[in-house]
């Protein structure tokens, strides 16, 4: 079989080098430097395992800015590009899938599988409104860092279709075959349904788990207005098998590329419809990251200094371990909101290569970065903060993601 992937993100790269352990991947992006990183197998985004499977697998691998010559021979077309939200239109930039299903249509009669994340209804819509009727959709549930592992061991596989096309289900089946056949996981539970439905399932999926992190979020929220200990609380609740001791660690807010944006596209999308939960779920992070902020600056005030002679570090943009990604990170609204304080702000970032960020300093030498912060903000703790707790502000308790 003859694929190509169009996007080397997160999404993209792990697929790619998933199926090219069985079958020919042409992977296609507008980023010359991405391209050549990918032929020399080095990965140009931050996976352990997408590292080593470049460099140790004899992978059928290959990388081209040229889309037109990737799509003509490919059976199937797998479009994982950023479909980023639009606040003003309260709707995702669908723009570069478009283009995507626009070459393809062109140059190749190739199944366009839609990996990027998209309103509900959104294919079935480009289906009718294109004319393009060899389109599916199927979501990704990957996490930055760890990609590929979540390729190889996927939870679920989920394909959507046109149920009333024969040949458009067939070639759905023939997609979950694929997925299935290159990952380590045997039996993965495979599901085909209408592509609306399989939208669905993915903002569904996403705003669940944002609403964990706001649950979390909001517990410790109140144990820390009210004096309780957050630990203990969260250790008794989560006993129950119903609730579980899983992704419960508080934070300064959920972020990240995926949840802020899908969370705000479900709640778009939920117009005309009544609820009360899903708004509540965009909300409580703007309520959360508030919180964090005032509580920083009241621990700034206890010093006596005046704020704009205090220095606040920003240990990490990155909120995850394994990742280099912080689009949308909770900690850039946590910046801002300070910032309007009049505090000088101080991060500590390594895959930054600027002197500054969102003109703040940056400094990535870590005892200068402690000696120079007054307080130091950490969503979460790491070793090489060991020597200065004193200064730490985190809601981390459980040290891990």
């Amino acid at each position: 079989m003859n694929i190509a992937v169009a996007g080397t993100g997160y999404v993209g790269l792990s697929l790619a080098v998933l199926l090219s352990q069985k079958h020919s991947v042409t992977l296609v992006d507008i980023v010359p430097e991405k391209v050549k990183l990918v032929n020399a197998r080095t990965s140009p985004i931050r996976d352990e395992l997408i590292e080593k499977y470049l460099k140790e697998k004899g992978l059928l691998l290959s990388a081209t800015l040229d889309a037109k010559e990737a799509y003509s021979g490919a059976d199937y077309v797998i479009a994982a590009v950023p479909t980023n939200y639009d606040p003003e239109k309260n709707y995702f930039d669908t723009t570069a899938v478009e283009a995507v299903i626009k070459e393809v249509a062109g140059c190749s009669d190739a199944v366009l599988v839609i990996k990027s994340t998209v309103p509900v209804g959104y294919t079935q819509q480009i289906r009718e409104r294109t004319g393009c009727d060899r389109v599916i959709f199927s979501p990704e549930f990957l996490r930055e860092g760890h990609a590929l592992y979540d390729n190889l061991y996927p939870s679920r596989i989920i394909v959507g279709t046109d149920l009333e096309n024969e040949e458009l289900k067939e070639a759905a089946k023939t997609f979950a075959s694929l997925l299935a056949e290159c990952a380590i996981a045997k039996d993965v539970p495979t599901l085909l349904m209408g592509s609306t439905e399989a939208e669905a399932v993915k903002l569904f999926s996403n705003t669940y788990l944002a609403m964990r992190v706001a649950y979390f979020n909001e517990l410790d929220t109140y144990a820390a207005v009210k004096g309780l200990n957050t630990k203990q609380i969260i250790s008794g609740v989560c006993l129950d098998p119903r609730i579980g001791d899983h992704y419960n660690n508080p934070s300064f807010g959920y972020g990240g590329y995926c949840l802020p944006k899908d969370t705000k596209q479900l709640k778009a999308n939920f117009d005309g419809v009544p609820n009360d939960l899903i708004k509540a779920i965009v909300s409580s992070n703007h309520t959360r990251k508030d919180f964090i902020a005032d509580e920083v600056v009241k621990r700034l005030e206890e010093s006596g200094k005046p704020l704009c002679d205090c220095v606040v570090g920003i240990y990490r943009l990155t909120m995850k371990s394994g990742s280099d990604n912080f689009r949308s990170s909770a900690i850039l609204g946590i910046i801002r909101r300070l910032k309007q304080r009049g505090v000088q702000l101080l991060i500590c970032e390594p895959t930054l290569k600027d002197a500054s960020f969102m003109d703040c300093h940056v400094e990535n030498n870590v005892s200068e970065f402690i000696r120079k912060s007054d307080v130091i903000l950490a969503n979460r703790i790491t070793p090489s903060l060991q020597s200065a707790s004193a200064k730490i502000f985190t809601r981390d308790l459980f040290e891990r993601d």
